[in-house]
């Protein structure tokens, strides 16, 4: 399945995406008007009883960020042999994670910005993005286990603001600004996506290609990451995790950042493809 929040005219509504299609779970049972209270009520019971609800065409619809404010947005550093090269950073002993603020969360199509604050090393991370299905404590590092509370697979862009990251080891604000956070344009449940550990990601940016990685390459896989954090905390239902991201970002690289007028378009196997204008900030 693909599981979409969208809006087509009256505000954001969820439902899955078929054929073409989106089926309007929303307006079926106004009691279902986020994607957490969709992936709560488990998305197959509620696709066996959705034969009543309306048809929207995809084409007339704006596809929104699928979690538009997850309990938690966190995202994994250094995560690629060959980005670790690219940044000059040693392999790290252990997993490395930041917060991302929810407020950096857009959707398919919407802008980045070049913040007024910080306008000269803006920068693109395609990354493969998990999204926690069930509540879940001290999952063990099983495939099975992992599969189990792992609602499905976004695309995330993790937009960063390298002069700001250089002067802040925690990564929070410089990972955080308004428009750094593009996630879409859906969620795919794990029986479409197969072998998560087998999916080429590219990213482009204005047809550029930056990025040409594999899910493979990962340092620490995403079985490994969920059964780390959930060691910690407790993972909610709607938490996104960005799994990191490939050699060929613009860091180190002069004329490669982000400038008005840019596009960026990150492509994953299986899932599809996130695209996002980049323009000025708004005053």
């Amino acid at each position: 399945m693909k599981l979409a929040t969208f809006d087509a005219g009256s505000g954001q509504h969820v439902g899955f995406v078929n054929d073409g299609e989106v089926v309007d779970l929303t307006a079926a049972d106004p009691s279902m008007a986020t994607m957490i209270e969709l992936l709560e009520r488990d998305p197959e019971k509620v696709r066996a009883s959705s034969g009543s609800a309306p048809r929207v065409p995809l084409s007339e619809v704006k596809l929104c960020a699928p979690v538009p404010r997850p309990p938690k947005f966190l995202a994994i550093g250094y995560n690629y042999a060959a980005h670790l090269e690219e940044t000059h950073m040693e392999r790290p002993s252990r997993q490395a994670w930041f917060n991302k603020q929810q407020t950096c969360i857009i959707g398919p199509s919407d802008p980045v910005w070049i913040p007024t604050a910080a306008p000269d090393e803006v920068d693109y991370e395609g990354e493969l993005g998990v999204v926690i299905g069930k509540q879940c404590k001290d999952v063990p590092n099983e495939k099975s286990a992992v599969l189990d509370v792992i609602a499905g697979f976004t695309i995330v862009d993790d937009v960063s603001v390298r002069d700001w990251q250089e002067l802040e080891p925690g990564m929070v604000v410089s990972k955080s600004f308004d428009t750094h956070g593009p996630i879409g344009p859906w969620i795919v449940t794990p029986d479409e996506i197969g072998d998560p550990l087998d999916l080429r990601l590219h990213t482009y940016v204005s047809g550029d290609l930056r990025q040409d990685g594999h899910t493979a390459d990962m340092l620490f896989d995403l079985y490994e990451q969920v059964s780390y954090l959930s060691s910690a905390f407790t993972l909610e239902v709607g938490d996104v995790l960005a799994t990191g991201t490939p050699s060929g970002i613009a860091w180190h690289r002069p004329g490669k950042y982000l400038k008005a007028g840019d596009t960026v378009r990150i492509e994953i196997d299986k899932i599809g493809a996130l695209e996002n204008p980049v323009i000025d900030e708004p005053r």
